[in-house]
């Protein structure tokens, strides 16, 4: 039997076993399983993969997508230029890791967009390892861009940078929150910006997917914005992490 499974902490909001589950029965794949492992630290990686000899392939989330990079034996081009790993591989005892959220992001964000021209620039909320997926796929489609953070690096916003001008809202069209702010259980809480500066010309991507509606995405509501959440995000980069691990 083939193992799969998710490493991060916690894991109570994932919905990657059951995505995993039921493709396998769907797909009739009765060689694999999909489990949860959640790890208080990435230090416990080694030992989860020395006591369960049969996983081959391990997707990565909250908060060890940068931490995990330096207990990779390999790293694939795509996952080295964005800086950022949610897929490992594992073959002979050799971890290789990838970045499928690009892929998965990517997809969904065109399709949002649709036949409407492509916003000129974006507002990043978060800067941990699903920002970087998102900033690589923002370079790539030539849209330009803001991080902004809780504790901003040189050349990055801070909340109250932006909530004090009338500007960063108003000229920027894409908002994207890669932060767990909305994240079941915690689904009041939401990035502090000034809402009210939204228009219905506004896209609202959520990379939250649970709930479905997140605070954040509700403010868009109010606001008659473009609203998306995660999901699709989710399925694309699953599938594309099936991909690398079934070969």
């Amino acid at each position: 039997m083939r193992k799969f499974g998710l490493i991060g902490y916690p894991l109570s909001h994932s919905l990657s076993k059951k995505y995993f589950t039921n493709k396998f029965e769907k797909e009739g794949i009765k060689d694999a399983e999909y489990e949860l492992y959640p790890l208080e630290s990435i230090k416990d990686l080694p030992n989860l993969i020395a006591s369960n000899p049969d996983l081959v392939g391990l997707n990565v989330t909250i908060p060890y997508k940068e931490q995990v990079i330096s207990l990779l034996d390999a790293l694939d081009p795509k996952a080295k230029v964005i800086g950022a790993v949610n897929t490992i591989k594992i073959e002979e005892g050799k971890l290789t890791g990838y970045n499928t959220d690009y892929y998965g992001f990517k997809d969904s964000l065109v399709k949002f967009i649709g036949a409407k021209p492509m916003p000129k620039n974006a507002l990043i909320l978060g800067t941990g390892g699903a920002s970087k997926a998102v900033k690589a796929v923002l370079e790539d489609l030539a849209i330009e861009y803001r991080f902004v953070s809780r504790k901003p690096n040189k050349g990055q916003l801070s909340y109250e940078e932006v909530n004090s001008s009338p500007n960063y809202l108003s000229t920027t069209s894409l908002i994207i929150n890669t932060t767990p702010l909305g994240m079941s259980p915690n689904e009041d809480s939401l990035a502090e910006l000034p809402y009210d500066q939204l228009t219905k010309d506004h896209f609202l991507y959520d990379l939250v997917y649970k709930p479905r509606k997140t605070a954040f995405m509700q403010k868009g509501i109010a606001a008659k914005c473009w609203i998306k959440n995660g999901l699709e995000m989710l399925h694309g980069q699953a599938e594309a992490a099936w991909e690398i691990w079934d070969k």
